[in-house]
């Protein structure tokens, strides 16, 4: 029996195209997931995964619906192996069944594939957020306030009547934005006097 299994990772994905390509291949069942290909616990996989039986093939559209890092891969067709079930991909690079000895080969060497690629990007990344810190840019969120206004903070809170909730309230931010952007602990000293927190 051929069980397929189809993934979108959002909601506002479609899923027709793998629903068509595995009906047209002769699956029976169809079990379907909309999450993240990095999460385990996905209800539709395990369900298909427990209507498998020996003799059973489990088919999907392309490798990268199932999962990308490559001993994840490797360890689940596996596991289909030990309980006599096949597994199938219809599309990709190339096709792969697993019930031949190249289909297992070229498994193998697609699972590799799909992780280097993964590897290359995360690398580009990487080297492409060192290139814009190196000439002077950051990553992340704008900070709320200027050089200027966290200044003007500081000597806000000199004054020991001044709260940090007063100031936050001056430059429409909250307490913790404060607290961030003059370093301070919940309760601190600027300028070598005592804050008031609130």
């Amino acid at each position: 029996m051929l069980i397929g299994y189809a993934r979108v990772s959002t909601e506002d994905q479609n899923l027709d195209l793998q629903r068509d390509a595995l009906t047209d291949a002769g699956c029976e069942c169809i079990f379907e997931d909309k999450a993240s290909g990095v999460r385990d616990d996905r209800a539709g996989l395990a369900e298909a995964l427990s209507h498998l039986r020996r003799g059973d093939c489990l088919v999907i559209w392309r490798l990268d619906r199932l999962g990308r890092r490559m001993i994840a891969l490797l360890n689940f067709v596996e596991e289909l192996r030990q309980r006599g079930c096949d597994f199938r991909i219809l599309s990709g690079s190339c096709p792969i069944d697993t019930t031949t000895a190249t289909g297992r080969l070229l498994f193998h060497i697609s699972a590799a594939l799909a992780e280097n690629e993964r590897d290359v990007i995360r690398e580009r990344t990487i080297a492409g957020l060192a290139s814009a810190r190196a000439r002077g840019r950051k990553g992340g969120r704008p900070a709320k306030l200027t050089a200027k206004q966290v200044h003007t903070a500081r000597k806000m809170l000199a004054d020991p009547e001044m709260t940090i909730k007063e100031v936050a309230e001056v430059f429409g931010v909250n307490r913790a934005t404060i607290y961030r952007s003059l370093g301070l602990g919940v309760y601190a000293k600027v300028e070598g006097q005592a804050v008031k927190t609130d």
